[in-house]
């Protein structure tokens, strides 16, 4: 089997595998198994782009509708529309060394899609952000402390009680 096809063998096997390590399988040294590597296979070591979460077909449905409704009135209205959007999301802080981008590295050849790597990785310690902002910028962020639960009473509580406050003075 000629180098070529043992090289590309061994990556398929281990997207993640290093110049050093196919040099040391192929007994060659590292700047021949990186010129099979870059310069006969023509692939390139690329960083799995970070995304927050996969959306099912159904959230993306949702997603669509909401962002179709939202450029009707902003058809209708212009840029004031956008002045008076108020969004907000929640997301967990976590506490914990993420995997290094270099860690991360895989092989890939020009035609290969794009890689994805979720964050899943099980946290020690962790916190719930509860931001929202508006076109100039964040509005309101709370914490919830460890152990509480999002409840739709508590949510609405804080709508009532720090979102409306907070939008007001940002609106005078």
């Amino acid at each position: 089997m000629r180098n070529e096809e043992r090289t590309l063998e061994l990556i398929c096997e281990n997207r993640r595998i290093t110049v050093e390590e196919v040099a040391g399988r192929l007994n060659v040294i590292v700047g021949s198994a990186y010129s099979l590597i870059h310069d006969s296979l023509k692939l390139r070591k690329v960083c799995a782009r970070w995304v927050c979460n996969e959306l099912t077909e159904e959230l993306k449905c949702k997603r669509l509708d909401v962002c179709s409704r939202h450029l009707a009135h902003y058809h209708e209205e212009g840029d004031n529309f956008l002045q008076q959007i108020v969004t907000g999301d929640e997301t967990w802080i976590h506490h914990y060394e993420p995997e290094s981008k270099q860690q991360s590295m895989q092989w890939k050849h020009p035609s290969s899609p794009v890689g994805k790597k979720f964050k899943t990785q099980p946290s020690t310690g962790k916190l719930m952000l509860t931001i929202f902002w508006v076109s100039q910028g964040p509005i309101l962020e709370t914490y919830q402390e460890r152990g509480t639960t999002v409840t739709s009473v508590m949510y609405c509580d804080m709508l009532q009680r720090e979102l409306k406050p907070a939008i007001r003075s940002k609106r005078r």
